[in-house]
């Protein structure tokens, strides 16, 4: 991992203006930082990075077939080198996100409370500090579901260890299970104020949040490491996880540059045209008449949905550009949606009968029609032409979620990669690289095999080689 320190933007205050009363003082030192300033910070980073479609750093949308580049098509062909996409993924993650909720939690540890806040700090710490940690397993989930086994256990001590080593990703999910069950024990209260921008601070909703990274968490290993799985997912549910859209991780952009949602960053203000829909996805919703295609995609100049081939090039007016919630400045940037937690439960359900299968899957579904704002009627006319297959619920379950997924890639992927549905085709002009097949996993860094050469070919070979097509220790199937 190439040694970088924390960022300048560290105090550039999102939704806020920073101004100081002494001008002497340099606005952009550290010693104007707050924990809040940067909790706020990575909290941006982090729905950025999720929810952008550039292709120098999320490609997701593209590999579900989701989304088709109109001009540019090496990243829909699985050419992720040229732009260094892996370092930009690298970087996202752990400089802009992880390496500021550090520094945050150093903040939180050396500070010495005034007389009138000894009484309520070690609580308030303890919070601030659980709010962090989850922050933080989300993250790491990200990146271990991303490339397999990776810095971990030696990561953000860059003077310490300017060049960590690898953990097994196995080994990272334990820890991660490990670490969210003991933040929901420390949250209480409103440790942090409205510059926590996800709930602002409120232990409740965290808590809520919690016990539903905990069952993602679950359902991540339920092949590789079913016994631990089966036992948090009862935990998660029992805890209390989301039951609403109300409970949903959102972070709340606005009308103004730099904090409008990305999506419009890339679509609307680039002034470029770079994306269209993908024939697979609007194919499969046309046949299956699912009344969410007209929130996903618009219809071209001849007033119908039409996707191109992956891999291929398109025109703008030919093919269905993405739904208008795309060229919307306001749209909220997902990070955990009440959606995704559905589908867990339905999955959860299915496997190890923690409810009723069916229901939850038909809860799911009613969720991202909800979601998409679907009327009633026509979700309860979907669903009961798509009923749940016991006998195949793999497939019942993978293709909704992939259905459902649709602006959120990663999520999707992931459940792609575990379920092995829906059937996807790679594209004829797909690179080698790719074996013929979607990629499951990104490889490691350029970046890294020149600066962490030797702990980049240990993972490499402790994974089976750092390829497009290596799959990670949890994709079992």
């Amino acid at each position: 991992m190439k040694k970088i320190g924390i960022i300048s933007l560290l105090i550039i205050l999102f939704f806020n203006s920073c101004s100081t009363d002494d001008i002497n003082k340099d606005p952009n030192s550290a010693y104007t930082t707050t924990a809040e300033s940067l909790v706020s910070y990575a909290e941006k980073a982090l729905s950025d990075y999720n929810n952008t479609p550039n292709v120098n750093t999320n490609n997701f949308r593209l590999l579900m077939q989701y989304w088709q580049e109109t001009t540019y098509v090496s990243e829909s062909n699985y050419n992720f080198v040229n732009r260094n996409v892996a370092d930009g993924v690298w970087n996202e993650n752990y400089v802009k996100v992880l390496n500021n909720l550090q520094k945050a939690r150093e903040i939180i540890n050396a500070y010495s409370p005034s007389p009138s806040e000894i009484s309520t700090w070690d609580a308030k710490k303890k919070g601030q500090l659980a709010i962090i940690d989850l922050l933080m397993v989300y993250t790491y989930q990200t990146i271990v579901d991303t490339f397999g086994d990776v810095p971990y256990s030696q990561s953000l001590q860059l003077v310490k260890y300017p060049l960590p080593v690898y953990d097994k990703g196995a080994d990272i999910y334990v820890d991660l299970i490990k670490k969210t069950q003991e933040a929901l024990t420390n949250l209480n209260g409103t440790p942090f104020g409205d510059g926590e921008y996800f709930y602002k601070g409120n232990s409740g909703k965290w808590k809520v949040f919690g016990n539903s990274l905990l069952l993602k968490l679950s359902i991540g290993i339920a092949d590789s490491n079913p016994t631990l799985a089966q036992q948090i997912a009862q935990v998660a549910i029992s805890g209390g996880v989301m039951m609403s859209s109300a409970d949903g991780c959102q972070l709340p952009y606005q009308l103004a540059s730099p904090n409008f949602n990305p999506l419009y960053s890339e679509l609307v203000a680039s002034g470029r045209d770079d994306f269209i829909a993908a024939e697979t996805l609007v194919d499969y919703m046309i046949n299956t008449n699912d009344p969410r295609i007209s929130s996903y995609y618009q219809k071209n100049k001849d007033g119908v949905y039409v996707g191109q081939q992956p891999g291929k090039a398109g025109l703008i007016d030919v093919f269905s550009r993405i739904g208008t919630f795309a060229y919307t400045r306001t749209t909220p940037g997902t990070i955990l949606s009440y959606t995704e937690v559905a589908f867990y439960k339905a999955e959860a359900a299915a496997r190890w009968n923690t409810g009723n299968a069916a229901i939850e899957y038909e809860n799911a579904v009613r969720a991202s029609m909800k979601e998409w704002n679907i009327a009633d009627d026509l979700a309860v006319s979907y669903i009961a032409a798509h009923p749940y297959d016991n006998s195949n619920w793999k497939k019942s379950v993978g293709e909704q979620a992939w259905v459902s997924m649709f602006n959120q890639g990663l999520t999707s992927w992931n459940f792609y990669r575990r379920l092995d549905y829906p059937v996807l085709i790679a594209p004829e002009t797909a690179i080698s690289n790719a074996g013929g097949k979607v990629p499951v996993r990104l490889q490691y860094p350029g970046r890294e095999q020149t600066t962490n050469g030797t702990n980049w070919s240990a993972a490499s070979a402790a994974i089976g080689g750092d390829r497009l097509t290596t799959k990670l220790f949890w994709d079992k199937n």
